[in-house]
């Protein structure tokens, strides 16, 4: 996965953001999520702490794919291996040109275009003493330059949850027009607990299914069973495709103040661990499809016209062992 520089300048003034805040009245956690910037989640602070890494700023992250908070990635999570997909019926050449799309270390396009070039419209808000809530939907359909990238019809919706001590993010791709919608997203919850340095964070991983990647970071088809692990990250990196088995599975990280869980509730049978050497962030990445999954068909689910699939993940912030 590509880890741009960071950007230290602050969010031009002319983007429309629409930052919607989320907070419980007496809750610990509060978030913040941007429509105008694919919905993308640019704060989470537990007691005023921000939990998030975000090393550059959202107007890095909308241009270059930078490190920024908990972006969608959509229509493919990680890497293809090449700018020409086929899939569904239909075969697709991307435009390396484009300035919806970003290509890796290796030019291969990453992340999909969700960010640089969607524009989510908020359909409902609200909060009560137990729950804030926000839920967003994008007519894929409704914007040309996407449907180049990805010609399938279809709307994408997210209905997000906080609680108390819980972000809830369930994501929904319902196929409007007259094929099926191979469904290939994720997300990437960039991790950065402040109580303790990088190499100071405990982690934990469940039983996964290893899936190796080779020189590209793409899937070589082997397989290798891997057991539940808890371990002092210290210098381990990581860029590790895993497949969860039952696809439930919970993963976390401890920086000795608070312990922060990521935990795949359905919908996301793999999942993507990302710790690099030189950036202070951990990623537990929810995928509904295994990386180049557009082009391998391996692991690729199709939706059914006038049919749906939901996926749903949460962040739960509890004090340290």
């Amino acid at each position: 996965m590509r880890v741009p520089a960071a950007s230290g300048q602050a969010a031009p003034r002319d983007r429309h953001l629409r930052i919607e805040k989320l907070r419980v009245p007496g809750g610990s956690l509060i978030a913040h999520f941007a429509p105008g910037a694919g919905m993308v989640g640019c704060s989470l602070r537990h007691d005023g702490v921000e939990l998030l890494g975000i090393l550059g700023a959202i107007d890095a992250y909308l241009d270059r794919g930078s490190v920024f908070g908990i972006p969608l990635l959509h229509p493919w999570a990680n890497r293809l291996g090449g700018w020409t997909y086929a899939v569904a019926g239909r075969t697709v050449r991307l435009d390396r040109g484009s300035p919806l799309l970003h290509g890796d270390a290796h030019c291969l396009p990453i992340h999909g275009a969700v960010a640089a070039g969607s524009d989510w419209q908020v359909t409902r808000t609200g909060a009560d003493e137990r729950a804030a809530w926000l839920e967003a939907e994008l007519d894929w359909a409704a914007h040309a330059d996407l449907l180049e990238i990805f010609p399938f019809a279809h709307r994408v919706s997210m209905a997000i949850t906080l609680r108390r001590d819980v972000l809830r993010i369930e994501s929904t791709v319902h196929a409007t027009g007259g094929t099926p919608v191979p469904v290939s997203f994720g997300f990437h919850p960039y991790l950065a607990p402040p109580g303790a340095p990088r190499e100071r964070w405990h982690v934990e991983l469940p039983a996964l299914t290893h899936l190796p990647l080779d020189r590209l970071a793409l899937p070589t088809g082997a397989r290798e069973p891997r057991p539940a692990e808890r371990f002092e990250l210290g210098r381990r990196t990581y860029d590790d495709l895993f497949a969860v088995d039952g696809g439930a599975a919970r993963f976390a990280v401890s920086d000795g103040v608070r312990r922060i869980v990521v935990e795949l509730e359905a919908g996301y049978p793999y999942a993507q661990v990302f710790a690099p050497p030189d950036q202070p962030v951990i990623c537990f990445e929810p995928m509904t499809a295994p990386v180049d999954a557009l082009r391998s068909h391996d692991g690729l689910v199709c939706v059914d016209s006038g049919r749906s699939t939901t996926a749903a993940f949460a962040l739960r912030v509890e004090p340290a062992a």
